[in-house]
């Protein structure tokens, strides 16, 4: 095999590997912004009508739905324009190996004894929290206006945070790896329908970050002392304790043990 043949061959490569590149991490961010992910819905159940339609041999429906896919990507690019935004910046934002520090065990044990237990005791004096915890795709807009603490994580110190009066206690604390990151944090709050609108400002900043990245929040209600957790743009409200630490340790899990839980799956069916 001759020095071009070879070199044509890894250039090959590099080339298939920069475009599944690109489209692995368009389709990230577009399952982690949830509004960005119903319009690929929509965009797919489209094509499939319009599939069907010309198999169908339905006239009408397919000049239609021609006229919809001809015209639809000006009207979506104007329309969606700030998710459009959004997702090209999570893209800029997003570490490509994963998050900056992958826990061990004991570490992602110790993380959630401390926040559940911080929960545990605010939720029972009914104080307000916020609490944001980094994932895949980067805070530090967030970090960089609010104020800054990389500190150990305590049960203790978080408390003492959110205590009524204390000068952070109104914003968001956020949590990279192990650390507390910074306090006093401003989310963007939710405009969604679905929101229960007895549900206060602390409640609709959880489901704003998370529509927009895929960071994990956690609320406490200073009224009702509930607790709740968003993930994905999705509130699970009014959780128990022990519901919300099984699904903190099941979504800080590292992707590796979850694929290797499912092919464990796998192999005793």
């Amino acid at each position: 095999m001759s020095f071009d043949t070879i070199l044509e061959t890894i250039k090959k490569i590099l080339d298939i590997a920069i475009v599944w590149l690109l489209i692995y991490t368009l389709l990230k961010n577009i399952k982690n912004n949830v509004k960005l992910s119903l319009l690929f819905k929509g965009i797919l159940f489209i094509i499939i009508i319009k599939v069907i339609a010309d198999w169908l041999g339905l006239v009408t429906v397919g000049l239609l739905l021609e006229y919809v896919i001809e015209w639809g990507p000006l009207a979506l690019i104007i329309i969606f324009q700030p998710e459009i935004r959004s997702i090209l910046e999570q893209i800029g934002k997003t570490q490509l190996l994963g998050r900056h520090k992958v826990l061990t065990v004991d570490e992602r044990e110790k993380l959630v004894y401390e926040i559940i237990s911080a929960v545990d005791s605010m939720r029972k004096s009914k104080i307000g929290a916020l609490i944001v915890i980094e994932r895949d795709v980067s805070l530090i807009d967030y970090i960089n206006k609010a104020t800054n603490l990389y500190a150990e994580i305590s049960s203790e110190l978080l408390v003492s945070i959110f205590f009524p009066n204390n000068p952070l206690h109104d914003g968001g604390v956020i949590i990279q790896g192990d650390k507390i990151s910074c306090a006093g944090a401003v989310f963007p709050t939710s405009n969604s329908l679905k929101i229960n609108k007895r549900l206060g400002t602390r409640h609709r900043a959880a489901l704003g970050i998370t529509e927009e990245t895929d960071a994990l929040a956690i609320v406490v209600s200073e009224e009702t002392g509930r607790v709740s957790i968003a993930i994905k743009g999705e509130l699970f409200y009014n959780l128990t304790i022990d519901d919300a630490r099984i699904l903190l340790i099941d979504e800080l899990r590292p992707k590796q043990d979850e694929f290797e839980d499912e092919f464990n799956e796998e192999e005793d069916l």
